[in-house]
């Protein structure tokens, strides 16, 4: 008996630890966060940078959401970045998807090579893409244009890596018996694969959504016209048009900040699924 309740002890004082170390480890992540909730919400008569930091506004006012809202086209920087997720995210899962399977269910001729070079892509610093593919969107003329930001976002490495690492847990006999059904490749894929990997596909969704949404560099290098520019660049163009105001920068994120929440949350349950499942496949 009483060996039983020190090793029912052990367990919960392990399982306690761990929380405290969890619970440590999100307050390290989401204090910025706080802080800058917090910010956007504070008086002017506040100080941000007081020591210790005060998270508390006193009073919250909500006159930095209204500048930053009407201080630069807001309503229409957000426009185009909802336009460019309703075009780049389901484009850029159905690529990806598409291009995994080849290379996770079929036998031919330099598979394992395609991959590896795929795979190669992930370890190049992003920088150092910039220039040569800049080179090829101004080849094609498609430089100042939406058609110039979404052509090289549609397929990635690590996509295609997930992708093939859900396909490769799914048990072989399933595609072979709807095979003898008569389903053609295309049919196999779409009909029998591609539902079983739902997990995974909505993992990618939530990284290619946030992916899209916080873009800098690249709409920054390839689009002029302000009227094109993503929410990322209204966020600089806002930081410009206040430098000093961190209150209304900070209203400007959260406000920016809330989409990509929202998105979140109603992908939550199957973001972590898929990518158990893609680990251990």
């Amino acid at each position: 008996m009483m060996n039983r309740q020190k090793t029912n002890w052990k367990k919960v004082s392990k399982l306690a630890l761990l929380y405290l170390l969890l619970i440590g480890v999100a307050c390290i992540f989401i204090g910025p966060f706080l802080w800058l909730l917090s910010t956007a919400f504070k008086s002017n008569s506040q100080d941000v940078f007081s020591f210790p930091p005060s998270f508390i506004p006193k009073p919250a006012v909500f006159d930095h959401f209204i500048e930053a809202w009407t201080a630069i086209p807001f309503p229409r920087y957000l426009l185009n970045s909802f336009l460019l997720i309703i075009i780049m995210v389901p484009a850029h899962i159905f690529l990806t998807a598409l291009t995994a399977y080849p290379l996770a269910r079929m036998n031919f001729p330099g598979r394992n090579f395609i991959f590896y070079a795929i795979i190669a892509t992930m370890f190049l610093p992003e920088e150092g893409k910039l220039v040569p593919l800049y080179i090829i969107v101004e080849k094609l003329g498609l430089v100042d244009s939406w058609w110039g930001l979404i052509l090289p976002g549609l397929v990635g490495g690590f996509s295609i890596f997930l992708m093939r690492q859900s396909y490769l847990a799914i048990p072989k006999e399933i595609e072979e018996a709807a095979i003898i059904d008569g389903c053609g490749p295309f049919r196999v894929w779409w009909s029998i694969i591609l539902p079983l990997t739902r997990p995974t596909l909505a993992a990618l969704s939530v990284f290619a959504f946030i992916s899209v949404w916080n873009s800098f560099m690249w709409p920054l290098i390839i689009l002029k016209d302000d009227s094109l520019f993503p929410i990322s660049l209204g966020l600089a163009y806002l930081s410009g048009t206040f430098g000093t105001d961190v209150k209304t920068m900070a209203a400007g994120v959260v406000i920016s900040l809330v989409p990509v929440i929202i998105f979140y949350i109603a992908m939550q349950r199957h973001f972590v699924s898929g990518l158990q499942g893609s680990i251990k496949g």
